[in-house]
């Protein structure tokens, strides 16, 4: 077992996440702590009024809000909702939160089992429970006293590995039967759908399609799409459908267009923080390379986590393109960065220009006009704007800063 707790400044945005995957079908709340009645007989704000009104007993506490997490092995037998009670009540009690209020969530958005927890650390008196390095002490002992006590498989006893990357199905072996399709294509769905940000079909897709799996909703004339339905399938090395088409309802986490809209509607302020990080990597490549290619673009944004995704049309004509920042988790589509960042505009600062002379779209959104130059000043302005967003509001560029002035030497005047 593998247990994790972060502390934040909003128990509501801590709530709120996880009663979102429970509306979304990818999580259910298995039980509670401390709270005065069963888990079936309270409302949604009885929950988080809970909280609320114990924080109240100590305002002072920034940082109250605790997210636990607790991650099993795929291998672990008979997690049921009642074991898993168990196991997040002793952990509780073990760290020190046993007389806490708390909520706990079992999530099935992931390829392992894991529970997520939300609490406070205010008690009921108003004090406050020291969270210093309760990960690396007490939560330490705790997780290897339960690994003991449920038979669980021990986090020490697995090779260290590294993230692990979604595989791309394999179609071949699709066709063939090697692979089980609905198995395969849930592993990716489970991979992605909970984790990105899109606020489309098509931005989804961009993600989806690098592991060979496409969502449909069929043509705008048939039945399918006017009753909003949604299928999965498999593509090829060519990116053409193969296999049967699998119904969205018949995936365990019920990826459905109804719940994916409600991630459209999330990811479209949820994704605006991260805008500007791809922008800039797309605008400072232009400027330190000059004479960049589109493929060239593609490598080296590549490089620094973002997939660029050209569409193209049957005559081989570019029509569309899609940036997917893997770092960020945040899918855009060209246009919604800026017209400049579209397929049109993209194309026109990658083909106007000869070794002297190239339009370049500045981060602010206006542009130098064709055929003029930009000054070695404008040039250290416009990296400046890329480097330095996102930092606070109060940084100054460094043309207004306060220069030094020169210390006169001993016996100099200022006639000299």
């Amino acid at each position: 077992m593998v247990a994790v707790i972060n502390t934040g400044h909003s128990i509501r945005g801590i709530f709120m996440y996880n009663e979102n995957k429970v509306s979304q079908g990818a999580a259910v709340c298995i039980g509670e702590g401390n709270y005065p009645i069963d888990i079936e007989k309270m409302s949604e704000s009885f929950k988080l009024g809970v909280f609320l009104r114990q924080l109240q007993l100590n305002e002072n506490v920034k940082r109250s809000a605790v997210h636990i997490s607790l991650n099993f092995d795929r291998s672990d037998k008979d997690l049921s909702k009642e074991k898993l009670m168990q196991i997040a009540s002793s952990y509780m009690e073990k760290i020190g939160f046993g007389a806490q209020p708390y909520l706990v969530y079992q999530h099935h958005d992931a390829g392992h089992p894991h529970l997520h927890i939300a609490a406070i650390n205010v008690r009921a008196d108003g004090s406050r429970i020291n969270m210093h390095n309760i990960g690396r002490n007490q939560s330490e002992t705790a997780r290897k006293e339960l690994e003991i006590s449920f038979n669980l498989v021990r986090a020490d006893s697995r090779k260290k590995q590294s993230p692990a990357l979604i595989n791309a199905i394999d179609a071949e072996k699709i066709k063939y039967g090697a692979i089980d399709s609905k198995r395969a294509i849930g592993s990716v769905l489970n991979a992605v759908i909970p984790h990105y940000k899109y606020t489309t079909l098509g931005e989804l897709n961009a993600v989806l399609n690098l592991y060979n799996v496409k969502a449909e909703r069929g043509k705008e004339n048939s039945k399918m799409f006017q009753n909003k339905g949604l299928i999965y399938q498999i593509l090829d090395e060519n990116k053409k459908t193969v296999g049967v088409p699998i119904k969205a309802s018949s995936f365990y986490s019920k990826p459905t267009l109804s719940r994916l809209e409600i991630n459209f509607a999330a990811s479209k302020t949820s994704r605006m923080i991260n805008m500007k990080r791809t922008r800039n990597a797309v605008d400072l490549l232009l400027l330190k390379y000059p004479s960049i290619t589109l493929s060239q673009l593609e490598t080296r944004l590549a490089n620094q986590g973002i997939t660029a995704v050209v569409r193209k049309n049957e005559q081989g004509l570019i029509y569309g393109m899609t940036y997917i920042d893997h770092n960020t988790k945040c899918v855009f589509n060209g246009s919604s960065l800026g017209p400049e960042y579209a397929a049109k505009g993209l194309l026109q600062r990658l083909g106007h220009s000869s070794h002297s002379e190239k339009q370049y779209t500045v981060p602010d959104g206006t542009a130098q006009k064709h055929g003029s130059f930009i000054s070695a000043g404008e040039v250290q302005r416009i990296i400046d704007e890329v480097l330095y967003a996102g930092t606070p509001s109060d940084y100054v560029p460094r043309e207004l800063k306060n220069k030094r002035k020169k210390r006169k030497r001993k016996g100099q005047s200022d006639n000299n």
